[in-house]
């Protein structure tokens, strides 16, 4: 197994899509399942490349081969009342857990941040995703609440610690 990683292009779409199918399927720590998202192949095209020209928004792949393992998402606003902070999303197939990869897509997130001009990151995480708390913990990232029935799942509710991690 050797991971690449690089930033997503606009001919990812379809890879991308597929890809949230297959991971939202297999654990409940995303806020969507194994329907994906509700894009078509164009409108992932689109959000692609309006992501691309962003200047504090990137996705990031990691790729086994030209398999995409594992997703991340940096978004911010140009807003000059929230340029400041960038928000971070990941995820990595299961048969991959433990392989590094959410370390390398966070470091790739991390860097992209810094040298965008954010001073603040934050996250949501499942309160009982121990494995992923103690992946952003590595990285500094500290809790500063919870956020209650985030997700209903099955008529579930499941609470979310919310993260965040000072790069000033």
């Amino acid at each position: 197994m050797y991971i690449t990683y690089r930033e997503a292009v606009v001919t990812d779409a379809a890879k991308i899509l597929e890809y949230l199918k297959i991971v939202g399927g297999e654990s409940n720590n995303l806020t969507f399942g194994s329907e994906g998202i509700p894009f078509s192949v164009e409108q992932e095209e689109l959000h692609l490349n309006r992501i691309a020209q962003s200047e504090c928004s990137r996705i990031f792949l990691a790729f086994d081969g030209d398999r995409i393992v594992g997703n991340a998402s940096v978004n911010g606003s140009t807003k000059p009342r929230l340029f400041h902070r960038r928000s971070l999303a990941i995820s990595v197939l299961r048969e991959y857990w433990g392989c590094h990869i959410g370390t390398g897509l966070m470091e790739r997130m991390i860097s992209f941040a810094c040298e965008t001009g954010a001073e603040l990151l934050y996250l949501e995480v499942r309160s009982d995703n121990e494995r992923a708390k103690a992946l952003y913990r590595k990285f500094g990232f500290r809790s500063f609440g919870i956020f209650p029935k985030y997700f209903k799942i099955n008529g579930e509710y499941i609470d979310v610690d919310c993260m965040t991690l000072e790069l000033i």
